[in-house]
């Protein structure tokens, strides 16, 4: 059984950088794609970035050109880096493996930019 353990998360100012970790316990296939989602109070969960292999990600629009995503397979770990904060960027951040018999979520880690 796969776990999952987001760390990185926490207090910044606007105009800051983070990196958060999602550390995955148990057996996964690197060719698994590995998502980052956040939500923010009285929003729903969104997709924020996806990793299938370093040649193969995806953003969405709204953090295009500040998060980047990366994978190091080798200590089963997903990263996502982001730079240029801004408060509305505030939420808790999940990561997901995407098991093959169900997505695996992680406990989630709380983001917050201050203005």
């Amino acid at each position: 059984q796969v776990h999952l353990v987001e760390s990185g998360g926490g207090l910044v100012q606007a105009g800051g950088s983070l990196r958060l970790s999602c550390a995955a316990s148990g057996s996964i296939l690197n060719g698994n794609g590995m998502d980052w989602y956040r939500q923010a109070p009285g929003k729903q969960r969104e997709l924020v970035a996806t990793i299938i292999s370093v040649r193969n990600t995806h953003y969405a629009d709204s953090v295009k050109g500040r998060f980047t995503i990366s994978r190091d397979n080798a200590k089963n770990t997903v990263y996502l880096q982001m730079n240029s904060l801004k408060p509305e960027d505030t939420a808790v951040y999940y990561c997901k493996y995407r098991d093959l018999r169900g997505d695996i979520w992680g406990q989630g880690t709380q983001v917050t930019v201050s203005s």
